[in-house]
Order: structure tokens, then C-alpha cells, then sequence
């Protein structure tokens, strides 16, 4: 929607017609709402800016038929290492010697996922925060291969899109997640040892540190399942950091699926 909106032509691939189609839909109404508050005077620049957006969208099933035409690929699937190597692997026999492959992996290192491709230098991180057309940030991920020409163009890339882009290394979580996720855990923690409520841990997060969302609100909105995807697989890397020690409740709380907003329940019930 963003690269859209911003005079890029872009090609929103998935798996079925029925995702894309439900995909589409979601970026009309997301439009919307941006041009509610962009145009609140202008109904008709609003209209136009709505059509002109989607005038730069297509989709498609078939990756590897639209790669051959493509200067960057930004690969959002599911948070998982193989699946991920598999797509680069293949993606990177069709593109183009030019085209530039990024991540928006939140959790997995870029430079194993460079790995997969013939193309390290010129691979590198674009992690959007959600959502998207909302928040400025973008952190840029350069990896021990990754070109500064690359490197440029990502931030280039970034700064056309509108966003605000800062740059960090291949480190797990990069800045925000390297910070946001253990400030999490140790809020589970400290509700596992019954030092405080989730409720009142919330509140003094909210009140006390001017956050938007409190830790337990904040863990079921991006969901308990990627969370402790994401804390395992640091726990791995690293099993003696105490950070990235696993939550027996967070555990629990999967295995019984409550996953937080999209399941109906996790650490709060929601309607």
C-alpha cells in the first residue's frame, strides 16, 4: 500500500486469488481512512488519490513469473527459516542480476537468509512496523555481505516510501525487537513470580512510561504464538542469556491456543 501510494508499481504476490482478492480489499479501505484524514476537505483529490494508488497495484500467484521484471523483492511471509531459504532460493534463479532481495523478518538473520541466494551483496533487511501506513519507522539491516550500494538503495527506497528509516546490523531483533521483546518477557516474569497483576503491570507501563499499550495488551495483539516463535529461537542462539530464558505461561497459553486477539483470547478475553 505505501510503495503504492507513493508512484511505485508494485506486484502484491500470495498464494491464492482469495487471499489476494481479501488483500485488495483491505488496501481500499485502508485508503479510505488515510484520505479521511489527508483530504478531509478535498473529497475528490481524496477519489483520485484512491484510484491512482490502485492504478499502481496488480497481483499475482506466480512469484517467479513477475521476478523477471522486478528491481526489489520484499519477501512478509511466514516467520520461518526453511520456507524462507526455499522462496529466496528459487526467486533468485529467475530476478534479475540488478534486483535487490530484503527481508521483513522481525526475528530470523539476514544473513542466513543472504545465504540461500547467489546474491548476498545484494540482500539485505526492511523490517515495517505495524501498521504499516501508519508508522514511520523502517529499520534497514546490513549484513557482513551486504554492498553499501545495496544498502543505499534500501534506505533510498525507505525514504521514497515516506518513512523514517535508521540502520542497525544483523543482530537478533535488530533495535526495536532486541528491546521490546525482552521488556515483554520480563513482564511475564514478573507476573508468574506474582509480584504484580497483568492489569496493574499494564497501567504502570501505560501511565508510568507513557506507552501506548501495556506488555500483556501489547503480547496479545502481536500474537503469543510469534512471540514465543520468536523467544525460542533467540533462546537457541544464545541458551545461557537470561533474556531469552523461555515463560512456562506463555508456553502454556499456546499449547491450549489462546493466542491472544485473533484467537479471541490470551492474556485478555476479547469479544
Amino acid at each position: 500500500q505505501v510503495a503504492a501510494a507513493s508512484g511505485h508499481t508494485v506486484v502484491l504476490v500470495d498464494q491464492s486469488e482469495e487471499i489476494l482478492k481479501k488483500s485488495t480489499k483491505g488496501i481500499e479501505e485502508s485508503l479510505k481512512r488515510v484520505t479521511k484524514k489527508k483530504f478531509a476537505d478535498k473529497p475528490e483529490a481524496g477519489a483520485e488519490f484512491i484510484e491512482k494508488t490502485l492504478k499502481n497495484l496488480t497481483t499475482s500467484t506466480d512469484a517467479v513469473a513477475v521476478v523477471h521484471s522486478t528491481d526489489l523483492v520484499i519477501e512478509a511471509i511466514v516467520e520461518n527459516q526453511e520456507i524462507k531459504n526455499e522462496l529466496f532460493k528459487r526467486l533468485d534463479k529467475f530476478a534479475p542480476e540488478h534486483t535487490i532481495f530484503a527481508s521483513n523478518t522481525s526475528s530470523l538473520q539476514i544473513t542466513q537468509l543472504a545465504n540461500s541466494t547467489t546474491r548476498q551483496d545484494r540482500f539485505g533487511g526492511l523490517h515495517f512496523f505495524n501498521p504499516v501506513p501508519m508508522m514511520k519507522l523502517v529499520e534497514v539491516i546490513k549484513t557482513p555481505m551486504t554492498s553499501q550500494k545495496t544498502f543505499e538503495s534500501l534506505v533510498d527506497f525507505s525514504k521514497a516510501v515516506g518513512k523514517s528509516p535508521v540502520s542497525c546490523k544483523d543482530t537478533p531483533g535488530f533495535i526495536v525487537n532486541r528491546l521490546l521483546v525482552p521488556y515483554m518477557m520480563e513482564a511475564v516474569r514478573l507476573f508468574e513470580r506474582g509480584d504484580a497483576s497483568k492489569e496493574d503491570i499494564d497501567v504502570a507501563m501505560k501511565l508510568g512510561a507513557g506507552y501506548p499499550m501495556g506488555p500483556f495488551e501489547l503480547l496479545d495483539y502481536v500474537g503469543l504464538d510469534t512471540s514465543k516463535y520468536i523467544i525460542d529461537g533467540w533462546h537457541s542462539l544464545e541458551p545461557n542469556n537470561p533474556l531469552f530464558a523461555p515463560s512456562p505461561l506463555l508456553n502454556k497459553l499456546v499449547q491450549e491456543k489462546k493466542l491472544g486477539k485473533k484467537t479471541g483470547e490470551g492474556f485478555y478475553k476479547y469479544n
